[in-house]
């Protein structure tokens, strides 16, 4: 076979030798995701999946697509990967679980100024890990070198998720009821939004230090501990805390007229919330409208049903704790 190699293309700023010695050198940690539906090896011009349907009598796809958002400014600042790919597994997982469904598997699509093998296999590497963590498959991806388009040092990150759920087993948030609870499960930090106000705030000097480093931290994936849990309890709806805070993501899970009371005390907020307010003199209504606050995950469940919840969501690892009260004010109170 004649080795694919353009001279004329070189001299314009896309390098596809680089392209192959990226596809090889991440080879292995694709295969750290496979599981027994993944059909398909990386380089094919699409991903195969078998989809096993096993006690599903009626079968529904669910899709979830994002990125990383300016959190990517972060990791080039600190010149650091590896973690990137973790935040946009989780933030597409963590959105398909919302609906009661099993992540299957994966893609991602990474578009760079230069094409630097080493830092797309660590990109991709973060993305297998992210894979690992949400047990599902990844089956492919792109990567697209766009030289005069994005600056040589510098590239963004996007994916997309499917997952499968029997519908009679869709979360329903019609379901939601006056006196149901709100459990929370924390977050692992800042996870990945609110990161403009957070880059306004802090200087690069700042970002590029030990304060940077903490802020990469990847987004917590909640795939294990709410399969679990739904295998279990009767779970009525499920929040992913993302852009918009309390005050844009609660309601998206909760009936027409429906709000939630939420004891300001009862939240476990991360120091660095703080840091943030305080360095930013950033209002706490704007903290809770932007930011998740040390909550990822909202989970609604009778309250009869909130002790067992805890002790599953215990045993999966999670710290989970009693968030709040369903109301008919059909507000998100903070109090």
């Amino acid at each position: 076979m004649a080795v694919s190699r353009s001279d004329s293309y070189a001299a314009a700023g896309v390098d596809i030798t680089a392209g192959y010695r990226a596809v090889e050198l991440m080879r292995a940690h694709v295969a750290r995701t496979m599981t027994p539906g993944a059909l398909t090896d990386i380089g094919g011009f699409g991903g195969l999946f078998e989809l096993d349907l096993t006690g599903m009598a009626r079968p529904v796809l669910v899709s979830g697509t994002d990125g990383v958002g300016t959190k990517l400014k972060l990791a080039f600042l600190q010149d650091r990967h590896d973690t990137v790919g973790i935040d946009c597994v989780a933030m597409c997982v963590n959105d398909v679980i919302c609906c009661g469904a099993r992540p299957l598997f994966f893609l991602d699509y990474i578009a760079c100024g230069k094409n630097v093998p080493e830092r797309i296999a660590s990109i991709v590497a973060g993305v297998a890990e992210g894979c690992v963590q949400a047990g599902c498959a990844l089956v492919g991806g792109e990567t697209a070198e766009m030289p005069g388009f994005y600056p040589e040092d510098e590239y963004d990150l996007a994916g997309f998720a499917v997952g499968a759920v029997d519908k009679s087993r869709i979360l329903d948030k019609s379901a939601v009821v006056p006196g149901d609870l709100m459990i929370a499960l924390p977050s692992s930090g800042v996870h990945s939004n609110g990161f403009s106000l957070v880059r306004r705030v802090f200087s690069e000097e700042e970002l590029k230090g030990e304060l940077g480093a903490r802020l990469l931290t990847p987004t917590k994936i909640y795939v294990k501990p709410v399969m679990a849990l739904l295998d279990s309890v009767r779970v009525k709806s499920i929040s992913h805390i993302t852009g918009g805070g309390f005050y844009e993501n609660i309601p998206r899970a909760l009936p027409e007229g429906a709000g939630v009371r939420i004891e300001k005390a009862a939240i476990r907020t991360p120091e660095i919330f703080g840091l943030i307010a305080s360095a930013g003199k950033i209002p706490e209504r704007d903290m809770f409208n932007t930011f998740n606050m040390g909550v990822g995950l909202c989970l609604t469940v009778a309250r009869e049903e909130a002790d067992r919840a805890l002790a599953v969501l215990k045993e999966s690892g999670e710290e989970a704790y009693i968030l709040g009260e369903i109301t008919s004010s059909g507000e998100v109170e903070i109090c």
